[in-house]
């Protein structure tokens, strides 16, 4: 059990950051009309904040179909699937089978990073230790911020919805003030979004496709108009 006890304690700090994080995205299902057993069915049963932020607006928008739901889970969460192949190279024999299923629920940002700077190859054992923590940690965070924006008034509630536009500020400014290409995309994402909100006929499309429309054509034109080069794609990956 030696592996599982490090996956645990690997995973520690990123639960307690999940933990802050999900209070929110509780806070805001309760503002949002669900119910505090939603809000934690949804963090239980998905372990992606930006998706779920994005999944809760289609769902109370009105008009969410479940193709534009697909659409925009597909494109928020594609990431993951590239970190599933790049951790499979890493993955001892032990993670084969159901065990890469289950292990491939739980790969997110932060515990790729984990796993992938462990200093042995990454067992199933290692896998399910380091993620247990952060799954108790989301779903625990988000129960607590539902609990809490049931009984809270609401001034202080829509307070507390603000911290998730910090959390994502603090996640793009320390690379877009590190790269100039960075800056330029997410500058780009940010005027598409601003198009789809206040220019008249467009919009009128819907917000999952719009966030869809606006993280293609950003992620299209970065990288047509600021191609990485080999050997900074090379440092980038060594760091």
């Amino acid at each position: 059990m030696g592996s599982f006890r490090k996956g645990l304690h690997d995973g520690i700090p990123i639960a307690l950051g999940y933990l802050s994080v999900s209070f929110t995205f509780g806070i805001q299902c309760i503002a949002a009309g669900l119910t505090w057993w939603q809000a934690f069915l949804i963090s239980l049963t998905n372990l992606t904040s930006a998706g779920q932020f994005a999944g809760l607006g289609i769902m109370t928008s009105g008009s969410g179909a479940y193709f534009q739901m697909a659409c925009t889970q597909f494109i928020i969460n594609l990431r993951y699937a590239l970190m599933g192949l790049s951790l499979s190279q890493k993955a001892d024999k032990s993670l084969s089978g159901i065990h890469r299923w289950l292990a491939g629920f739980g790969i997110t940002d932060e515990i790729f990073v984990v796993a992938m700077g462990n200093t042995r190859d990454v067992s199933n054992k290692y896998m399910y230790g380091l993620i247990l923590l952060p799954v108790i940690g989301w779903s625990g965070g988000t129960f607590l911020g539902a609990a809490a924006g049931s009984i809270l008034p609401k001034v202080v509630i829509s307070a507390l919805c603000i911290a998730i536009y910090g959390m994502f500020l603090a996640i793009i400014i320390p690379p877009a003030k590190k790269s100039s290409s960075v800056l330029k995309v997410i500058l780009i994402a940010v005027a598409l979004s601003c198009c789809f909100r206040y220019v008249p006929v467009i919009n009128k499309i819907p917000g999952g496709f719009a966030i869809i429309i606006s993280t293609v054509a950003a992620a299209a034109l970065g990288a047509l108009l600021f191609p990485v080069a080999e050997n900074e794609a090379k440092e980038g990956t060594a760091e």
